[in-house]
């Protein structure tokens, strides 16, 4: 089996695996003055510190995960300011961002700076733009972004859902989300980082954990394996990306790759094989052992057009593509099966076709 969906969800890391366990073993809830609460507290704020100290600076509040972590900044700063939304972002990001105004991107997938810079000028914003596609790993221009907003008195928060662990991600936003289970560790974790304290309007309200910015108790044995992962060094999987791509340009000159030219993230194709759909890929891979997706892992199962391509001006290729995410334990074997059933999957096709 060749497991290349990691923007999906990355395989457990065995540190966080054994954070998570350790984690398991503590009795107390951190919320308690006991001698096990206080252990447990001294464990989560020892997460906090490796977060903070990984992605920030600023305050950190742990979330359920990257939905979670973008709803909270969005819903909770956007009172009295205009949100504007990349037209590419993830789904979570557009159904908290409602009624929200689309900035546009250019066809290789990044945003236009200078339609961002248009809408700044028309009143108090939050602008919503994510570090990298999880589609494309099409990497944005955070920083050139952030002095935009910064210019106008805007506020900017960034979506490192897919960006954190795999590449540096730049000081600037005003927020910041990430997912535990995108970085290796445990599902069930998120984190919001909120800088030059800011305070969003609370989600859930509970019995003040989290300084009152997020009720209920922390899932202490996720929270502990996704600081772990945080940790783990980012892996160097360029090389292996940039091989089964020319490996299938050798193979099928047909094919279209999504971002090609942009900056991207080293673990990212987005492969686009005209004639051939998205879904009839997705099972013939999965058949031959090899896993994939095409689009967002976040519909409940359904493999649909991609509102990212079509944003990129795709058409009806946008129907096309599959995203191949190369987990951070990634191989050359696990590549070049990936290869060999790709190659012997368009060859079916094609016979089909003729």
């Amino acid at each position: 089996m060749s497991y290349l969906d990691a923007n999906a969800t990355e395989p457990l890391r065995p540190e966080a695996r054994a954070a998570a366990i350790a984690a398991l073993d503590l009795a107390g809830n951190p919320s308690s003055v006991h001698a096990e609460g206080r252990a447990a507290r001294r464990a989560l704020e020892a997460a906090r510190e490796v977060i903070a100290r990984r992605f920030g600076p600023g305050a950190v509040v742990f979330t359920a995960g990257g939905t979670e972590a973008n709803a909270l900044a969005i819903r909770g700063l956007a009172a009295g300011r205009r949100v504007l939304v990349g037209a590419t972002e993830h789904p979570a990001v557009l159904a908290a961002a409602t009624g929200g105004v689309t900035l546009p991107v250019d066809g290789r997938g990044i945003i236009a700076l200078e339609a961002l810079e248009a809408a700044l000028r028309e009143g108090p914003a939050l602008v919503c733009l994510m570090a990298a596609n999880n589609e494309t790993g099409v990497l944005h221009p955070i920083a050139e972004a952030a002095a935009l907003c910064r210019d106008a008195g805007a506020l900017l928060h960034v979506d490192a859902v897919q960006a954190a662990g795999r590449v540096t991600l730049p000081e600037a936003g005003d927020s910041l989300a990430l997912s535990g289970h995108k970085l290796g560790g445990p599902k069930g974790a998120g984190a919001l980082l909120l800088r030059g304290g800011l305070e969003p309007a609370p989600l859930i309200a509970g019995g003040g954990q989290e300084r009152g910015r997020r009720g209920g108790t922390e899932p202490l044995p996720a929270i502990a394996g996704m600081a772990a992962a945080a940790e783990a060094p980012i892996p160097d999987l360029a090389p292996l990306r940039d091989a089964l791509e020319a490996r299938l340009r050798v193979i099928a000159p047909e094919i279209v790759i999504a971002g090609d030219g942009a900056p991207r993230l080293p673990n990212t194709s987005c492969i686009a094989l005209p004639g051939a759909a998205a879904e009839t890929q997705v099972i013939a891979l999965d058949l031959a052992g090899v896993r994939v997706s095409a689009g967002a892992a976040c519909s409940s199962g359904k493999v649909a057009r991609s509102h990212v391509l079509a944003a990129m001006g795709w058409g009806e290729l946008a129907g096309c593509a599959i995203r191949v995410s190369l987990p951070w334990n990634a191989t050359v074997e696990g590549v070049e099966r990936f290869v060999e059933a790709w190659a012997a999957m368009r060859a079916r096709l094609s016979r089909r076709a003729a």
